[in-house]
């Protein structure tokens, strides 16, 4: 294991590292395993993420189960498929987990997420991302794939659902917000649609860039929470700041779920240089629900980055001065 790697694990594993710290140390791990796919420096930054599973933080926990679905590498398969069996996990890593058995999109998945989907008394997050991950792994592996002509997106994240394909009729902002918000659809079906409205609001001077942000808002009055947690992730992508109104609502809505709130909150620090989003935030540093008030801490650290104007939200190679 290299000095860098050692000394980011450090960090990311401490309790006594602050939140915000611990976040970075996470993003330059998932760097260092997919620039360096294939070697054994990869698999150690990934065995470095997995270590932290044994924090008590479900935030932390949720992201790093986020990273290793972004790495591209089976490797991190048994450390998901772990956390996914153990019931004892809170709902909120389980389901990341299996979102990030679906990004990898590895067939011998299935069997495990159809466990889950199936399971009585299941949370109904977990139960749908099952579903979702399901489809997308299907969706990978089919003939179905090859054939579609997908946009080229402007994010180089692996998404639950890859957007709509484009058909020889442009997609417009109206088609696909009404397959987004029709409930009786697939829900892979509707995340392929949030996927196509995220990359026609990108970048944010596009003609089609507001109506999409708006057509997306819609969906955070969804009846499922995993979609409106979904949306607002797609939000924190975008840094639109014609989102700010609808996170703003869903941060502050108490009755709302925290795996959503939470989600608006890091979705928010992301526009951090946008006038008001720290104030807003700083509000919610004492909420009741822990998941929210670290999501606060890690949005407020983001929002600093932001407005340093930074190039990389990451420790890469000085975390051990910064985290001492």
């Amino acid at each position: 294991m290299s000095a860098t790697i050692a000394s980011l694990r450090e960090s990311l594993c401490s309790e006594t590292t602050p939140l915000p710290i611990r976040f970075r140390a996470l993003f330059s791990l998932k760097h260092l395993a997919v620039q360096n796919k294939g070697t054994d420096e990869s698999l150690s930054a990934i065995e470095a993420i997995a270590a932290a599973f044994s924090s008590p933080s479900a935030l932390l926990k949720h992201e790093l189960a986020y990273c290793l679905g972004q790495t591209g590498n089976d490797a991190a398969i048994p450390h998901l498929t772990q956390v996914l069996e153990d019931l004892q996990e809170d709902a909120m890593c389980r389901h990341e987990a299996a979102e990030a058995l679906g990004a990898l999109g590895n067939a011998e998945s299935l069997s495990v997420l159809q466990k889950y989907l199936n399971r009585e008394g299941e949370d109904v997050s977990v139960k749908e991302t099952c579903e979702i991950a399901i489809d997308r792994i299907e969706w990978e592996n089919s003939e179905q794939r090859r054939q579609e002509k997908l946009r080229q997106s402007d994010f180089a994240s692996v998404d639950p659902a890859p957007p709509m394909p484009e058909d020889d009729e442009k997609q417009t902002v109206e088609t696909l917000e009404k397959k987004l918000l029709d409930t009786s659809l697939p829900l892979f079906k509707r995340y392929r649609a949030m996927f196509a409205l995220r990359d026609l609001a990108s970048p944010p001077d596009l003609p089609t860039a507001v109506p999409a942000v708006l057509a997306l808002a819609k969906g955070l009055k969804d009846k499922s929470a995993l979609f409106r947690h979904e949306i607002a992730f797609v939000f924190g992508q975008l840094s639109h700041p014609a989102s700010i109104p609808a996170l703003t609502e869903a941060l502050g809505n108490l009755d709302e779920v925290s795996m959503v709130r939470h989600e608006a909150a890091e979705a928010l620090g992301s526009l951090g240089d946008e006038e008001g989003v720290e104030e807003t935030l700083l509000k919610f540093l004492h909420d009741k629900e822990k998941v929210v008030r670290e999501s606060v801490i890690v949005a407020l650290d983001m929002a600093e980055f932001e407005q340093s104007g930074q190039a990389e939200y990451a420790l890469i190679p000085e975390v051990a001065s910064k985290a001492s």
